[in-house]
């Protein structure tokens, strides 16, 4: 009555015979239990030369940069999953099957996105758990809620992200369980899926605890820049081949880059290295990020020419 019919309070509490109190804490119940949700849609400015000096420069099929300006980082973060959101909603389709990884990028998105109604969604966690602080930008909540968002089913990955050894990981690859989630990645239509930095000052993987100090040394001293879906990367694209990257327990590299849509968000001065690394290896071949990451890609690849 409130929100479709545009009846004032009084009018409510008239028809109903409650108090005007009653009907303002009903209404504040509405909005605590997600009954009803409030959304604020801004607008989303892009930069759409930066958009095709970086997708000749990567050879991507798709980059969208958000106009920035002079946004904090959590609030980029957001417009960023906005920019992304209306995007996925135009690539999905009856019967597809999406694969989530994990983070915050992926997480505003799914959380910018809308519901919608489709046949036969399938949403599938493309690498496994490991009970970070937050467990909203975990894989299997991320599924969860996409699921939900699309009227579709989930599957999620029973094993942490990071094993003990190489032998644990084979173990681990030989249950049932585990290979028919594993079995789904093949079928991927469209992967999300965050560009993580190695930097120590904005590394996911670091403040969330699925890697040691020691461990990310290790990675950095290989010539690690960044990851998709924990898979390394250094700046060339090359693997990083240390024996913490047989310990990943998720997507195997091969598989994912031969997923039709590899859609990576991510933004902010540290994603630039990531960002190069990332495209160069395969792992994706869409973009949507910040002018701020963009224009750092643009001067990265120029001194590299001009060196």
């Amino acid at each position: 009555m409130y929100y479709e019919d545009r009846l004032t309070q009084e009018q409510i509490a008239a028809q109903t015979g409650y108090s005007r109190s009653m009907i303002s804490r009903l209404l504040t119940e509405a909005r605590d239990q997600e009954v009803v949700e409030i959304r604020v849609n801004h607008p989303l400015e892009r930069r759409r030369d930066l958009e095709e000096t970086l997708q000749s420069l990567l050879g991507l099929k798709l980059v969208q940069v958000l106009a920035r300006g002079t946004l904090a980082y959590a609030q980029m973060l957001r417009r960023l999953g906005s920019l992304a959101a209306r995007f996925v909603e135009e690539l999905i389709f009856d019967h597809a099957t999406i694969g989530v990884s994990w983070g915050v990028a992926i997480s505003e998105t799914i959380n910018a996105m809308r519901p919608q109604s489709h046949t036969g969604v399938n949403v599938v966690q493309m690498i496994g758990s490991g009970g970070p602080p937050d467990p909203d930008i975990d894989g299997s909540e991320l599924a969860r809620r996409l699921a939900r968002l699309l009227a579709g089913h989930y599957l999620t990955l029973p094993v942490p992200l990071f094993v003990d050894s190489e032998a644990t990981r084979q173990m681990l690859l030989s249950d049932t369980r585990v290979q028919r989630v594993m079995g789904h990645y093949k079928k991927v239509d469209l992967a999300l899926l965050g560009v993580g930095t190695a930097d120590p000052e904005r590394n996911s993987l670091l403040s969330s605890n699925y890697l040691s100090r020691p461990q990310l040394d290790e990675l950095l001293a290989a010539g690690a820049v960044g990851d998709v879906a924990s898979i390394h990367f250094d700046i060339r694209g090359q693997l990083v081949d240390i024996p913490l990257a047989r310990q990943v327990m998720g997507i195997d590299p091969e598989t994912l880059r031969e997923r039709a849509i590899r859609l990576g968000v991510a933004g902010g001065q540290y994603k630039s290295k990531p960002i190069v690394g990332a495209s160069r290896a395969g792992f994706i071949n869409m973009l949507i990020t910040d002018e701020v990451a963009a224009t750092g890609v643009i001067q990265l690849l120029k001194a590299e020419a001009g060196a």
